[in-house]
Order: C-alpha cells, then sequence, then structure tokens
C-alpha cells in the first residue's frame, strides 16, 4: 500500500515558552497572519487565511526549557514559497531582523535557507524549482544534491 500522490502535510503545532516572543518571529518577521488566539496559552497563523498552517502554544508551561541538544523530536519544519522573488522577501525580512542563518543549500530540486525560531525549532524556507528543471540521473531518477546557495544573487530578486 502507498499513500495516495496528492496527500500533503497541513499544519505544525510548536510548544514555545514564550508566546508573545514566538509570535513576533512568526508574524513579525516570516510574516504568517493571526487568525485565532486562545487567551495567553495559544495562537494561531496562516498565510492566505487558511485556518492555521502554524500553532503555537505554552501548553508545557511557560518558560519551559528547550530540549537538550543531542536529543530526539523536531529537526525542522520546511515553509515553502511559491518563487524565487518571495523567498529572497523571506530572506531579506530574516537579515534585517538580525536572525541567524544556519545554512542556505540549493538541493537541485530546491533553494533551501536554514535557520532556528526564538525557542530553538527548526525552520526552513524553501522554495521548489519547476520539475523540468530538476537533476536527474541517466535512468531518470532524481539526483538532488547540495551546495552552496548563492545568497547575494537570491537577495537580488528583491
Amino acid at each position: 500500500m502507498t499513500i495516495h500522490p496528492n496527500t500533503r502535510i497541513g499544519h505544525v503545532h510548536l510548544t514555545v515558552s514564550d508566546l508573545d516572543r514566538a509570535l513576533a518571529f512568526y508574524r513579525d518577521v516570516l510574516g504568517f497572519e493571526v487568525t485565532s488566539r486562545y487567551g495567553r496559552d495559544a495562537v494561531f497563523l496562516s498565510a492566505g487565511g487558511y485556518h492555521h498552517h502554524i500553532g503555537l502554544n505554552t501548553w508545557a508551561g511557560r518558560g519551559a526549557p528547550a530540549p537538550a541538544p543531542g536529543t530526539t523530536g523536531l529537526y525542522h519544519f520546511a515553509i515553502l514559497y511559491p518563487d524565487r522573488k518571495t523567498l529572497a522577501g523571506a530572506l531579506r525580512r530574516v537579515l534585517d531582523a538580525g536572525v541567524p542563518l544556519e545554512g542556505a543549500a540549493d538541493h537541485g530540486v530546491s533553494e533551501a535557507i536554514y535557520l532556528r525560531d526564538p525557542d530553538g525549532n527548526g525552520v526552513e524556507l524553501y522554495r521548489d524549482r519547476p520539475e523540468a528543471e530538476w537533476p536527474r540521473a541517466p535512468d531518470g531518477s532524481i539526483a538532488m544534491h547540495t551546495r552552496a546557495l548563492d545568497l547575494e544573487k537570491l537577495l537580488a530578486e528583491v
């Protein structure tokens, strides 16, 4: 049995230690819109009016510590941008906010920027290349790679 090819992952819920600090990152830096709020404990954000793409909550307790390095948990989640120019705009806002980057890669099929939110959750900002541009091996399979992404060239898009 295989999963239906049109299946998609719809949203992510993150436990955070400071709701206002996390909201400032996801709303003010990345640009998501607040769709609903549950008192001081949770807020839901979206792009384009969807009920929510990101849920932030302090249900583990305000000020809860981040998981220790080297333990299991969320490695990162990815935010897919519709095109290169929009990804470049997101990168500009991240840099202007002083958020440090952990990496940036050209994977052949996509371009990706890696960073951490204020609670240490891994966040990937990326855009897919059109399928016709994906690198292929002689047998036709996808030949992904990891190469340095030219951030200056990307920023020239905005």
